[in-house]
């Protein structure tokens, strides 16, 4: 479980092919390895990955083709910066919310309309996630706890802050670049119970 509070800007530093279409991902995060051990997660862009060994300030991890092809991570290669975050614990701050690393759906960035103090990001929304998008909800963005400003029937806006502009990916992403979603996992656990209800 995280919190959707990035901690640090990781980079990409090596994508090894696995057999069945999976890959190895070689990702630099000193502040992030610098407590892992194995087996311990780290949220890589909002998606939960084990990690399988760390040395340096770089850990891997091993990242199945169905992870591959329903987030971003298909797309990541050396280089690229990386949202990171370790896992909450008992004792952590929830300044974010609650977040699995389980992407629901990919986005795309729509436009982007800057201010004096903040800018406000569009983005694409899958049909079918937009009913657990609402206004002023929590919505994670490639990992990222962001409050949602409006939303349409296919789209949403986010305002983001300096900080999160120079701390996160989303500060350099730009207009046709996708991103992973994952809406509020509450939402999706009283659907289910209405549903079972009827």
């Amino acid at each position: 479980m995280f919190t959707g509070i990035v901690e640090e800007l990781g980079e990409v530093v090596a994508v090894e092919p696995l057999p069945d279409q999976a890959a190895r991902l070689s990702i630099r995060g000193p502040l992030v390895v610098s407590d892992a051990g194995e087996g311990d997660s780290i949220a890589v862009d909002g998606v939960c990955l084990t990690v399988v060994d760390h040395a340096e300030g770089v850990f891997t991890a091993d990242v199945m083709s169905e992870t591959l092809s329903r987030t971003t991570l298909g797309a990541l290669s050396p280089g690229r910066p990386v949202n990171l975050e370790r896992p909450v614990t008992l004792a952590t701050r929830l300044g974010g919310h609650l977040v699995q690393g389980h992407v629901d759906g990919v986005g795309v960035i729509e436009a982007r309309t800057p201010s004096e103090h903040w800018e406000v990001v569009e983005i694409s929304l899958p049909a079918a996630l937009a009913r657990y998008v609402v206004e002023k909800g929590s919505i994670a963005v490639d990992g990222v706890s962001l409050t949602v400003v409006q939303v349409g029937a296919d789209r949403f806006t986010v305002s983001l802050i300096p900080t999160t502009l120079a701390a996160t990916t989303l500060g350099r992403k730009q207009a046709g670049d996708p991103v992973n979603l994952e809406v509020d996992i509450i939402a999706k656990h009283v659907e289910r119970l209405l549903g079972a209800q009827a």
